[in-house]
């Protein structure tokens, strides 16, 4: 008879409180080589034999629509321990399994293991000290669409259409018609190809549908997953009563109300040409009744954003609508650990996207009140929890030698998030200037960790500058796929670095986008120490001698909120890590002859890009677009959609 093992208690080692959050230390040595194209591979298949195989476990039923896998809620007592039992007489496979973690808004000075001494993170503490920790590793992009594009296809977000070309960067609906192409192939595809058992546990934010809310084409079982449970879109203020917006009245001017006019407008001529009304002064009560009809949906649409984006999904369908935060972080760790206990048997990746720690903030009552940081200390250390419950999995499994864990976040910190009483509820990203939004340090450098017990040493610290595409590549090689050979993949495989069989990145020279926009070139000449950094605009903090946009409570990449820089801003990293000291001709005798290198290699970079990929981010895919719009009740249209438990 099968039943459910008991979620251990929060996990325990926990830091001792200290004083003051520390940063991280100062950036070591280099950058790595310029890139090219990668080897051969590309298409996906449905879900493999042992993945129909083990949804049927223990009496697990299947979602009706495949690929997804079914581990949907609630985690069934008779498959876990089923998963448990066979465990002990499992021998280990050939192929590495992953569970590869990322937070969101999580800056590098909060955890423990890169010198924060008020924040208890033990879990990811231990992932540093039994694995490498990188000090060095940069977000592709500071925001968290292009970000997460980046990381799932080892590819700079432009070259997908995952960069905008206005001033929003990310996806602000769920019925936006934006999203990661089909033509991309993520690690999970590759993967999935190789007989993987491939989940998603959490936060997506990378779109969801087309042309009408069923064909699902961006949706992550599209893009080699075959379990999902979790947010479609993102947390954010609005998704939490009383948390407040996150639409505040600089963000509306600057955002929001162009966003809303062009979807009112669209709408409206939408509404008309599909009706046949002519523009004829002789029906101007029809045309007055068709504008006005539009623009009522669109403001109750705008009553209800937080049933129409804040729901959690299980494969293809709604699970709840809105989404509850009561439980939610618990929820999520036990979908994750149920997802290992179900394919321990077969080889395996795990996504594991956590919600924590973009505002709105929550904690179960075991955290709630019990940080020194408030409702962000609350949210961080719930997750570290939640990373000790997948660790401990993977520990009682035997499955923890044969498995590659890696944590990071999206991107930096967000410094400028304050709550409406006045309370920080950003991160901190140590000695590094900026955060969220911006390519500044603070805004790119995120924590690296790989604990891969039967392949890595314990202990290494590595200040190798590294890139979050370089997942893409190394999950590849240890599982054996080649890389796609018709594309080009700026990530690079890091285990010749991480098993020091070399002791310099693979990167002479990365790109940082703001956007669409060239913002920054890092370059770390192969026969020295020195790292540079050259900027060609930064943006304008607000108020003067803030370290960050707090009027508009990000930074943004154009127009009046940015400073163009020629010849560019350069900094000497390894001597400057803060990048508060510009150099000049007077203070670094090869300033001209470095910035002529980094804008060769910055045009040569332009070459390879195609300048008419489609726009992902274009006002006409962020737009809201009712017929696009997910409800669990069938009825999107009157955008009352609700049910209150988990399907």
């Amino acid at each position: 008879m099968c039943s459910e093992p008991e979620v251990p208690p929060r996990g325990a080692g926990s830091r001792p409180g200290g004083g003051g959050a520390g940063g991280a230390g100062p950036a070591g040595r280099g950058l790595g080589g310029f890139h090219s194209a990668g080897a051969a591979g590309g298409g996906r298949a449905g879900a493999s034999r042992d993945e129909k195989a083990a949804s049927r476990v223990c009496g697990e039923k299947r979602v009706p629509r495949p690929p997804q896998d079914d581990g949907a809620l609630p985690l069934l007592p008779p498959l876990l321990l089923c998963s448990a039992c066979r465990a002990h007489a499992r021998t280990p496979p050939a192929q590495a399994n992953f569970v590869l973690i990322m937070a969101d808004d999580f800056g590098i000075g909060d955890p423990g293991c890169y010198g924060n001494t008020t924040l208890r993170t033990p879990n990811i503490d231990r992932l540093a000290r039994e694995g490498v920790k990188l000090t060095q590793h940069l977000a592709a992009s500071p925001l968290c669409t292009p970000s997460r594009a980046a990381f799932l296809t080892g590819r700079y977000p432009v070259r997908s259409g995952m960069a905008s070309h206005n001033r929003v960067g990310v996806f602000l609906f769920t019925a936006s018609s934006g999203g990661l192409p089909p033509s991309e192939i993520t690690f999970a595809r590759l993967l999935q190809e190789r007989g993987y058992a491939t989940g998603l546990v959490g936060k997506w934010h990378l779109g969801l549908s087309c042309r009408h809310r069923s064909d699902f084409c961006h949706h992550p079982l599209r893009h080699g997953f075959s379990f999902f449970h979790g947010f479609p879109l993102t947390n954010l203020r609005d998704c939490r009563p009383g948390a407040g917006t996150v639409f505040g009245a600089a963000v509306r001017a600057a955002v929001f109300a162009p966003l809303q006019a062009l979807c009112a407008c669209v709408l409206t001529l939408r509404c008309c040409a599909a009706c046949a009304w002519p523009a004829s002064p002789t029906r101007p009560s029809r045309r007055w009744a068709a504008a006005g009809g539009v623009a009522a949906a669109f403001l109750g649409f705008l009553r209800y954003f937080r049933p129409a984006n804040c729901f959690l999904m299980s494969g293809y369908d709604v699970a709840q609508q809105p989404a509850a935060y009561d439980g939610l972080a618990r929820g999520l760790a036990e979908q994750a650990v149920g997802f290992i206990h179900r394919h321990a048997h077969t080889p395996f990746m795990l996504l594991l996207s956590f919600m924590h720690v973009h505002t709105a903030h929550f904690a179960g009552p075991e955290f709630a009140r019990r940080s020194l940081h408030g409702a962000y200390g609350d949210a961080a250390e719930e997750m570290d929890w939640s990373v000790g419950q997948v660790l401990d999995a993977l520990d009682r499994l035997g499955l923890a030698n044969d498995t590659l864990v890696y944590f990071t976040s999206d991107h930096g910190a967000h410094v400028e998030e304050v709550s409406a009483k006045g309370e920080m509820h950003g991160g901190s990203n140590g000695v590094y200037k900026g955060g969220k939004a911006t390519n500044w340090e603070g805004g790119i450098r995120v924590p690296g960790l790989l604990r891969y017990p039967r392949r890595l040493a314990p202990g290494l610290e590595i200040a190798e500058p590294t890139s979050n595409m370089d997942l893409f590549p190394t999950v590849a090689a240890l599982a054996g796929a080649e890389l796609p050979a018709d594309r080009i993949i700026d990530g690079r495989d890091l285990m010749p670095l991480l098993q020091r069989q070399t002791p310099r990145s693979a990167h002479e020279f990365l790109f940082h986008y703001c956007n669409a926009y060239l913002n920054a070139v890092r370059w770390s000449p192969r026969n020295e120490t020195a790292v540079w950094k050259a900027f060609y605009f930064t943006p304008k903090f607000d108020p003067p001698g803030a370290n960050g946009c707090f009027s508009t409570h990000v930074c943004f990449c154009f127009g009046d909120h940015v400073t163009h820089h020629d010849p560019p801003l350069l900094f000497d990293l390894s001597r400057d890590p803060g990048e508060r000291r510009p150099l000049t001709p007077a203070s670094e005798p090869r300033y001209h002859a470095v910035l002529a290198a980094m804008q060769e290699a910055a045009a040569a970079h332009a070459r390879t890009l195609d300048p008419d990929v489609p726009d992902q981010l274009s006002l006409g895919n962020l737009m809201w677009k009712p017929w696009l719009q997910l409800c669990c009740d069938s009825a999107p249209s009157a955008l009352a959609c609700h049910c209150a438990g988990d399907r």
